[in-house]
């Protein structure tokens, strides 16, 4: 861990901080920070940052609600800028958007994007806005009993896959299970979020039932 005396900051008296949402990996927004507004945030474990056009210190949700609840503080090599993990509880934009981040500018035709949260997004999408042809559609139309069948199938066939030691076929059908489990997600209105903080509670009591055994 380095010290607060070790970083950069600018003749302001500023360092620019990233905050990228800690489960969807998502850039939320780009704010700046100083000595003070740096301390805060790593006392409240909320992000606090200062406002260059009211110069002035803001925490983030004070009045909105909308706080980030920081899960960690990285300097990059220089020191000189920050990125901030955190789980945000609403909007990090004034707008209302999840991220300040959605003005696309331009896009790589031959490279695309993707993350679990896109995937969700689009698994949303179409059950939402039915598209015809579609097998996700499909699944949403034909209802929980045919989600859960295909789950019941896809978990055999990592099974089957697992046990004959096909490391290649074991991958593709636990993708398949993954995106079948998804789709039961968006049915039963469950987020990635919710999943996030169901392990994360398990991580802690782990680390706990750890820590009691080495004291013993």
């Amino acid at each position: 861990m380095i010290d607060i005396k070790e970083l950069k900051f600018d003749a302001q008296g500023l360092i620019p901080a990233i905050v990228v949402d800690a489960v969807s990996k998502e850039v939320l927004t780009l704010a700046y920070m100083n000595a003070e507004s740096l301390k805060i945030s790593m006392e409240k474990k909320l992000t606090c940052f200062y406002s260059r056009s009211r110069q002035t210190l803001w925490l983030k949700g004070e009045t909105s609600g909308n706080y980030q609840h920081i899960v960690s503080i990285t300097a990059d090599c220089d020191k000189d800028a920050l990125l901030i993990m955190a789980e945000p509880e609403g909007p990090a934009c004034h707008l209302g958007t999840h991220s300040c981040f959605s003005n696309p500018l331009w896009e790589n035709d031959e490279l695309q994007e993707f993350s679990l949260a896109s995937l969700m997004q689009l698994l949303k999408g179409r059950k939402t806005e039915k598209k015809e042809g579609s097998y996700t559609t499909y699944l949403f139309e034909k209802g929980l009993d045919k989600i859960l069948k295909k789950v019941g199938e896809e978990s055999t066939e990592v099974i089957i896959a697992a046990k004959a030691e096909d490391k290649k076929e074991t991958i593709y059908e636990i993708a398949d299970l993954a995106y079948h489990v998804m789709v039961l997600m968006v049915e039963a209105g469950i987020s990635l979020e919710d999943i996030h903080r169901e392990l994360a509670s398990r991580h802690v009591i782990d680390h706990k039932i750890k820590q009691e055994k080495m004291t013993q």
